[in-house]
């Protein structure tokens, strides 16, 4: 995870927080209130982090399993490929073997 995403929602969560308190002291003027509503606003920015961060690791598993198949389809994919060498190897050595026979 890029540390500038990181900047930026924490960054996202102190204007969320301070804005919320900011708006319940000037029209409550309860501290209460103010402090209740701060912690509920700070929560959620907590959330809004964890869930940034669970995103990343999705998308870092996503890639790695990518990757991962890609080089199985690779390797696979060559496997493949000196089966078939190896087959048409087989037929060709056989029908040449059916010509000289045939010729004799």
């Amino acid at each position: 995870m890029e540390i500038r995403e990181v900047f930026v929602d924490i960054g996202l969560t102190i204007v969320l927080v301070v804005s919320t308190l900011t708006l319940v002291w000037r029209v409550w003027q309860d501290l209460t209130m103010a402090v209740a509503t701060t912690l509920m606003m700070l929560s959620l920015g907590g959330l809004f982090l964890s869930l940034s961060y669970k995103v990343w690791r999705l998308e870092e598993s996503v890639v790695s399993r990518e990757r991962t198949m890609r080089v199985n389809m690779e390797e696979l994919s060559r496997t493949m490929a000196q089966k078939y060498d190896n087959t048409v190897q087989h037929i060709d050595t056989t029908v040449s073997e059916i010509t000289r026979r045939m010729y004799r």
